[in-house]
C-alpha cells in the first residue's frame, strides 16, 4: 500500500497520531509500506515514550555498509564500532568503494542474512532504496546518513552548515583580505541533499562586493584526487585565488594542487566541511592556508546511531531523524574537539555535551517501523 502523511499536517497532530497512523500492525508492512512519503516537521524525540515488542530472529549484529574510505567515514565507523563493543553487537564493515551496483548487493545481502542492524552511507540513493525497504520489513534497524529511505535519518541543517562555513570566510576576508577575494566553491549541487550548503555560500558571500567567485563548479568526484584535478583545471584560468570552500575532502586536494603549483600562500583561507582530521592537522599548523573546517563530528553521531541499534534490537522507542549541529573548528577550539572525538561515549552519556552536537527528532520503534522516512528529512524544511 501507499502509506504517507496528509499534506498539510500539522506537528502536534503528527506526534498523537499513534493510534491511527504511527501503530500500523506488521502484516501492513508485509503488504508493502512505503513509509513517510509526504515531508511533515518531526516533533522533538520523546525519550520517555514507552518501549514496544523487540523484533524476533535477528542476530545482535551491527554493519557499516560504508561508501568510501574518506575520512569522514571511517570517523564514523570508529563511532560505531565503539558503541557495539559497549552494547555487546558484533561489529562488520561492509565496503563498496564507490560502486553503486556492489553496495545494493551487500544491502541485499543483509535483508536475507538476519542482520539486525545496519548503517548506510548511499553512493546512489534511488537505485538502493528498494533493497533499503528490504531490510526495514525485515525488522532490522536501518540509520542512513542523509538520504532515505530509513528507520533513522542523520542530517545536518545543510544551509546553517554552509552558511557558518561562509561566515568564518567572509570574516577572514573583510579583517585580513581588505574586503576584496577571488573565491573558488567546490560544490556537490548534483547531490539534492547537500545543495543548501552551497546556496548558503553564495547568499553570504554576494553580499560582499568586493568578492568575486572565479569558479562554482562540482568535482567529479567527492575526493582528495577530485578536488585536485579540479584545482588544476581552474588555475589554468585563475593562476591566484584567495579562497577556496567546499568539503574537506576536495579542499584538500584543491590544497595539493595550490600546493605543487607553488600558488599556495599563508594569507589563503580554505575551509572545508565534515571535520575531516587532515583538516584539523592543517589548521593546526602555523601558517597554512587551510584556516577552518565546520565539524559534523562524525564519531559522534556514528555512536548515537549505533547506541539507537543496540536500543531498537531491545524493543526500546528511538529516533525517526537526528541532526549533527555545525561548529567552525579554529585554532583556538581545536583541543576540545579532538577531546570529544577520541571519546564519543562520554559525550553521548553527558546530556548537555550530546546536545551541543546532536539534536533529535520523532519516535518510531520495531512496532511502528511502517513509519519510517522515506522523504529527504531536514529540519530546515518550513
Amino acid at each position: 500500500m501507499k502509506f504517507g502523511l496528509p499534506a498539510l499536517v500539522s506537528p502536534a497532530w503528527f506526534s498523537l497520531a499513534c493510534s491511527s497512523l504511527a501503530c500500523l500492525s506488521s502484516a501492513a508492512f508485509a503488504a508493502g509500506s512505503e513509509g513517510l512519503t509526504t515531508p511533515v516537521k518531526l516533533p522533538a524525540y520523546d525519550a520517555a515514550r514507552p518501549a514496544c515488542k523487540a523484533p524476533a530472529g535477528l542476530n545482535r549484529t551491527l554493519v557499516f555498509v560504508q561508501d568510501n574510505r574518506r575520512e569522514f567515514m571511517q570517523g564514523a565507523g570508529r563511532g560505531l564500532e565503539a558503541a557495539a563493543r559497549a552494547r555487546g553487537l558484533a561489529y562488520s564493515v561492509a565496503f563498496a568503494n564507490n560502486d553503486p551496483a556492489l553496495m545494493i548487493k551487500q544491502v541485499g545481502g543483509i535483508a536475507s542474512d538476519k542482520t539486525g542492524a545496519m548503517v548506510v552511507a548511499p553512493i546512489d540513493p534511488p537505485s538502493l532504496a528498494p533493497a533499503l525497504k528490504k531490510v526495514i520489513a525485515a525488522g532490522a534497524y536501518v540509520g542512513a546518513i542523509v538520504p532515505p529511505p530509513a528507520t533513522t535519518v542523520l542530517n545536518a541543517p545543510q544551509y546553517l552548515t554552509g552558511k557558518v562555513l561562509a561566515e568564518a570566510a567572509a570574516n577572514y576576508i573583510r579583517t585580513r583580505l581588505g574586503g576584496k577575494a577571488k573565491v573558488v566553491l567546490l560544490t556537490h549541487d548534483s547531490l539534492q541533499f547537500l545543495a543548501p550548503r552551497f546556496t548558503a555560500m553564495r547568499d553570504t558571500l554576494r553580499t560582499m562586493p568586493g568578492v568575486t567567485i572565479v569558479a562554482d563548479i562540482s568535482p567529479s568526484t567527492v575526493d582528495k584526487e577530485g578536488g585536485y584535478r579540479t584545482m588544476k583545471t581552474i588555475m589554468l584560468a585563475q593562476p591566484n585565488v584567495d579562497v577556496v570552500l567546499g568539503a574537506d575532502t576536495v579542499v584538500l586536494g584543491a590544497l595539493a594542487a595550490l600546493r605543487e603549483a607553488g600558488k599556495a600562500r599563508a594569507d589563503q583561507f580554505l575551509g572545508g566541511i565534515d571535520g575531516e582530521q587532515e583538516a584539523v592537522v592543517e589548521i593546526k599548523r602555523g601558517g597554512s592556508p587551510y584556516k577552518a573546517s565546520i565539524s559534523l563530528a562524525s564519531p559522534i553521531f556514528g555512536y548515537a546511531m549505533g547506541q539507537h541499534a543496540a536500543d531498537w534490537l531491545d524493543g526500546k522507542s528511538i529516533p525517526q531523524a537526528m541532526d549533527i549541529l555545525p561548529r567552525a573548528l579554529t585554532s583556538s577550539n581545536i583541543a576540545d574537539y579532538e577531546r570529544d572525538t577520541a571519546n564519543p561515549g562520554a559525550v553521548y552519556a553527558d546530556p548537555a555535551r550530546r546536545a551541543s552536537y546532536l539534536k533529535m527528532y520523532g519516535n518510531i520503534c520495531f512496532d511502528t517501523r511502517d513509519n519510517y522516512i522515506n522523504f529527504p528529512w531536514s529540519s530546515e524544511t518550513k
